[in-house]
């Protein structure tokens, strides 16, 4: 059966009437269709495809609860297409031949097919080669979401046949608006329950969703379906309702993706840039989510060396006794010794000069001929270096006040510049 069809099935209207809010508050059309205006937006590129009905296959990209799969479906409806749902996670090619077979049939009937593939990034590269053919003829219209950066899970050749279009966590406001909704909808929603809610409860369960609307609209739906009625038959959201119903925020967050390069990327760079406030909060966010404390510290630990190096050199010797101390006592107390050494190289005077000094030196000895160590400087402990020369003519500075002028190198360089 079309998915699209205006007559439902008994068991998929029961299905539709006991699903989870989220899922049966699904948009429908562009206009019920909450965020993501850089992309649909009035005049925006995917909006006008949509509209002129020129759109090819796309990948959505962006954190869980976002609108990818929604999108995918109303743009399915609007084009009058077949709308062919798929799970990488569960699928395998067999099931791709399925669905591929269906929708060379439906387009022998002038019948057009959206096959939406959710978690793209889990199939492998023979899967994702299978595509191909098909995508290319224009047998089905490819539609995949993925939480993971395209670019680096997606072939190059599914993603030159493709356009990629990036999905922001959504704000505040469009959360609280998704919710007003969902407690307005009689016909989907909770409008039926004379559910009302204070704007505090909303704004709240809006911050602690942070940017997902499956969240947020789960959370309503727990705070509604718990909340005794009042004495007249009213349902009431209070501030306090709300924070039980959420009881923990869940940061968007993902350990070997965007979001941990993203964030380790920016709290290092708050450092360098001597911002010990912007430091703290990123430094929070991973501990939050539950990044290893020991990957924080010894990135805290390179760029005391590479950032501050020796306009101060008690940045490094804090931030490897931060690392010994995330060791010695584990979390949650080694919070306070990162924090500690995030803001000293955060405040610190900032030099590179070592880092690039090493780096200069390093690029000569790959790219230029290797210098010889000068005879004087040799070792000269051993039994017949004298007869080699070794040591000869050697000055120890200590002899000289500390300081002596000799040639240490036989090609001048110059690699540090304090």
């Amino acid at each position: 059966m079309d998915l699209f069809s205006k007559e439902d099935k008994p068991e998929e209207k029961t299905a539709q009437t006991h699903a989870p809010l989220a899922f049966r508050m699904a948009p429908r059309s562009l206009e019920e269709y909450t965020g993501q205006q850089h992309i649909i937006g009035e005049g925006r590129l995917l909006r006008r495809a949509i509209e002129a009905d020129r759109l090819g296959s796309v990948i959505f990209y962006g954190p869980p609860g976002t609108g990818k799969t929604a999108l995918a479906r109303v743009i399915a409806s609007k084009t009058g297409s077949h709308f062919e749902w798929l799970n990488a996670a569960t699928a395998n090619l067999d099931d791709l031949r399925r669905a591929v077979s269906s929708a060379r049939a439906r387009k022998a009937n002038g019948i057009r097919t959206v096959l939406f593939l959710d978690e793209i990034h889990r199939f492998n590269k023979l899967q994702q080669d299978a595509l191909l053919p098909d995508v290319e003829e224009g047998t089905v219209t490819l539609m995949a979401a993925t939480v993971e950066n395209p670019f680096f899970y997606v072939n190059n050749a599914l993603l030159s046949r493709s356009q990629v279009f990036e999905l922001k966590p959504l704000t505040s406001e469009d959360l609280v608006k998704i919710m007003r909704n969902a407690m307005q909808d009689k016909e989907r929603g909770l409008g039926s329950m004379s559910v009302t809610a204070d704007n505090d409860a909303l704004e709240h369960l809006a911050a602690m969703s942070d940017g997902d609307a499956r969240k947020a609209l789960s959370s309503l739906e727990i705070a509604a379906l718990t909340t005794p009625p009042s004495a007249d038959g009213t349902i009431n959201i209070t501030l306090a309702t709300a924070q039980e119903s959420i009881q923990k925020k869940a940061v968007v967050y993902d350990k070997a993706g965007d979001q941990h390069y993203d964030t380790i990327s920016a709290f290092i760079k708050s450092m360098r840039g001597s911002d010990p406030d912007a430091a703290v909060y990123y430094l929070a966010k991973m501990l939050y989510a539950g990044e290893d404390p020991r990957f924080v510290a010894r990135r805290i630990v390179i760029c005391a060396s590479e950032d501050v190096g020796n306009a101060d050199p008690m940045a490094l010797v804090l931030a490897v006794s931060a690392l010994r101390a995330v060791e010695f006592v584990g979390m949650p107390e080694a919070r306070i010794p990162l924090a500690q050494a995030a803001t000293y190289i955060a405040s610190a005077p900032k030099s590179n000069a070592a880092y690039v000094a090493i780096d200069e030196a390093m690029h000569d000895i790959e790219t230029e001929t290797t210098q010889e160590v000068p005879d004087h400087l040799k070792d000269s402990h051993y039994k017949g270096a004298s007869k080699l020369g070794r040591g000869e003519g050697y000055k120890y500075p200590h002899d000289f006040g500390g300081h002596v002028e000799q040639e240490y190198m036989k090609q001048k360089k110059k690699y540090y510049r304090p």
